[in-house]
């Protein structure tokens, strides 16, 4: 089995790979849509975080045709194609929890930094300037946070944002449980006009494109305080410079951009850079080295568990199957399209061959059906061809 791990992956993650038996490649930048086609030659597993872009097209190349799973070593899974992957009977995995807690520290950081006024005062001193004065610093304790995403990161956000005394308001388009004492907005506009600091923790669907642009920065209350630490795509950052400006948002963090360089020492840009009430910071919100880490061991651990025995737990587009291990029998992984009938005719193509089932296991989401068989047989390699000729088919796997 070979592996290419992009963008600089956590060691752990190689290591992890490697005592499974792959030969890993390990990269610590992104590639783009060529380069990523021609890498992929005779490639089973590819890891990757959030600047490398896997659309259609190079899922679908030739090259591509060993690939079996794909680990996004990060929370958003935008960045594929997933409709092409499932197509291709290819696994994808997320790390949805591992660095919730240190988005979530940032973000209170880049709060309590700006409601001090810590950039002004930092800016000042390396400027060789006293100025005690406490002019427009506050507390957080009694301010209100409206929290827009109320995901695993918006929820944790909520409750320490408690434990320090504020006051937590929260949107979502879904039904979510409010913890603690949390309060829900009816609305978007509800929750930006009553909000001293608005910061948004919303995921990456297509929808959310340009969600936060003039209308909703009028909306917020003057003098507030602004903070993305989701998509970069999500805000207009001309929309929000115009407010910096003018005063009516008194400060802003912001972690994510619409445009981003792929590697480290690229130039940055962006219209918000020379503001001195501005935090930038280079797409770090889960960069620690805990976070980092746990996501390295728990996607590469995914991913080793799905070519090794087909296991799917947690996977974000196949149904989540696992199947306990027998090391005395020979395992069928089948991919198929979810269509009545599909597991009488596998089963009826070992009954030909006179294949016994030990053990089996069907799921299915949406359009895809995933079954596990255990079989004891002989020769398990000669039913290949036959169940990969069953029209239903997307990819059946040998696995021991």
């Amino acid at each position: 089995m070979r592996a290419l791990l992009l963008e600089n992956v956590h060691p752990d993650a190689v290591t992890l790979l490697q005592s499974a038996g792959c030969e890993v490649v390990a990269l610590d930048r992104a590639l783009d849509e060529a380069d990523l086609a021609a890498a992929l030659a005779g490639v089973q597993v590819l890891g990757i975080r959030s600047k490398t872009d896997v659309p259609a097209s190079v899922l679908t190349s030739a090259e591509a045709r060993d690939l079996v799973a794909i680990g996004a070593f990060c929370i958003g899974t935008n960045q594929i194609d997933l409709a092409a992957a499932t197509g291709r009977g290819i696994a994808v995995f997320n790390a949805p929890f591992s660095n919730t807690r240190s988005v979530v520290e940032l973000a209170l950081a880049e709060i309590i930094a700006l409601t001090r006024r810590l950039t002004q005062k930092n800016a000042d001193m390396h400027a060789g300037v006293w100025d005690k004065s406490a002019d427009g610093a506050h507390e957080v304790r009694g301010r209100r946070l409206g929290i827009v995403g109320y995901g695993n990161i918006g929820a944790q956000l909520s409750v320490l944002a408690e434990a320090l005394g504020m006051t937590v308001s929260f949107f979502d388009t879904a039904d979510k449980l409010a913890l603690g004492n949390a309060r829900r907005s009816g609305s978007l506009d509800e929750l930006l006009s009553s909000s001293d600091i608005v910061t948004l923790h919303v995921d990456g669907r297509p929808g959310n494109s340009d969600m936060f642009g003039a209308e909703q920065f009028a909306a917020m209350q003057p003098g507030s305080l602004f903070l993305n630490l989701s998509r970069g795509f999500v805000v207009d950052h001309e929309a929000l410079r115009a407010c910096i400006d003018s005063g009516h948002i008194g400060g802003a963090a912001v972690d994510v951009f619409p445009v981003e360089p792929r590697g480290r020492g690229e130039e940055f840009t962006s219209e918000l850079r020379g503001l001195p009430n501005v935090i930038l910071t280079p797409h770090i919100g889960g960069s620690t080295e805990e976070a980092q880490q746990d996501i390295g061991r728990y996607v590469a651990g995914k991913m080793r568990d799905f070519v090794a025995d087909g296991t799917t737990t947690m996977s974000v587009n196949l149904p989540h199957l696992a199947l306990p291990q027998r090391t005395d029998l020979h395992r069928v992984a089948h991919i198929h399209h979810n269509v009545p009938g599909v597991l009488a005719r596998i089963n009826g193509v070992l009954a030909e061959h006179k294949v016994n089932i030990e053990g089996q296991l069907l799921g299915t989401r949406g359009d895809v059906g995933y079954v596990l068989t255990d079989i004891a047989a002989d020769d398990p390699a000669a039913l290949l061809t036959e169940l990969e000729s069953l029209e239903e088919t997307v990819r059946v796997r040998l696995l021991s």
